[in-house]
């Protein structure tokens, strides 16, 4: 399966995964990528996060193969700066948010587009998020919320993020998604779209049919890329449902440089 590195392709989650909880990636794990990169193989990121949340980190580390973003929505060619693939929520999405933001004030929400993270519902977990992501938010009322979306991600306290959960499923909604992407973070996404179904789109895209593809992931939104590569492999900090997704799981944690021993993995079965 790994016999030529120059056919292997590395993708992995970001937060919890490559990124430890400090958000700077270790240098143990950069050297990692750069000495895998060198050798022919191909590295790239498969995030939850915004385009806008993710550039931070170009600079750092080398990602020499499209990304994929927003959990799924888009595929993203960082070195030429395109879109090789989109999808987007349905219209409905928009009054589906609104619905739940007025049932649900205590609930923050951001939508992520293109050319940025609106955010019609600002609350301390919201807050947060986006100095986590160090994005600038852009407020807008939940009547005003922009065409176009990849996702909305709606944020609450984790011990109170059960009851968001109950009341979502309680609607019954067609036609969308949710997933639960971090003990405070709960998404909306387009049907049957994920990391997972992204994943294949870019392989065919890609002309990567003969490629080995080792997806790294950390959470349930991970989960259909797990299963979608030909090797999953989860860290030791992974939920037990990705971990049941993956076929191989760590005994070090993203705390711990996940990645780089994933790296010492591939180069072990050449």
């Amino acid at each position: 399966m790994f016999e030529d590195i120059q056919k292997v392709l590395l993708i992995t989650d970001m937060d919890g995964t490559f990124l430890p909880e400090s958000k700077i990636p270790s240098e143990k794990n950069l050297a990692a990528v750069d000495r895998f990169i060198k050798d022919g193989g191909k590295f790239s990121i498969a995030t939850g996060r915004s385009l806008q949340a993710s550039q931070q980190y170009f600079e750092s580390v080398v990602v020499n193969c499209p990304a994929i973003m927003c959990n799924g929505g888009m595929v993203y060619d960082i070195n030429n700066k395109k879109q090789i693939y989109d999808v987007y929520l349905p219209d409905k999405a928009k009054d589906i948010t609104k619905e739940i933001l007025r049932d649900n004030p205590e609930v923050g929400c951001e939508v992520l587009i293109l050319d940025g993270v609106y955010v019609p519902n600002m609350t301390e977990m919201e807050r947060q998020h986006c100095e986590i992501c160090k994005v600038t938010p852009i407020m807008c009322t939940p009547d005003t919320i922009p065409d176009h979306l990849y996702k909305v991600l709606f944020a609450r306290e984790p011990e109170y993020i059960g009851e968001l959960i109950k009341y979502v499923e309680s609607r019954n909604y067609t036609d969308i998604d949710f997933v639960v992407s971090s003990p405070r973070y709960y998404e909306m996404l387009p049907r049957n779209i994920s990391k997972g179904s992204a994943l294949a789109i870019m392989r065919k895209a890609c002309s990567m049919e003969d490629y080995t593809f080792v997806a790294v992931g950390d959470y349930n939104n991970d989960i259909e890329m797990l299963r979608y590569a030909d090797v999953g492999i989860c860290p030791s900090n992974a939920t037990d449902d990705a971990k049941a997704a993956a076929d191989i799981v760590l005994d070090v944690s993203c705390e711990e440089d996940a990645v780089a021993a994933v790296i010492d993995h591939i180069y072990s079965q050449l």
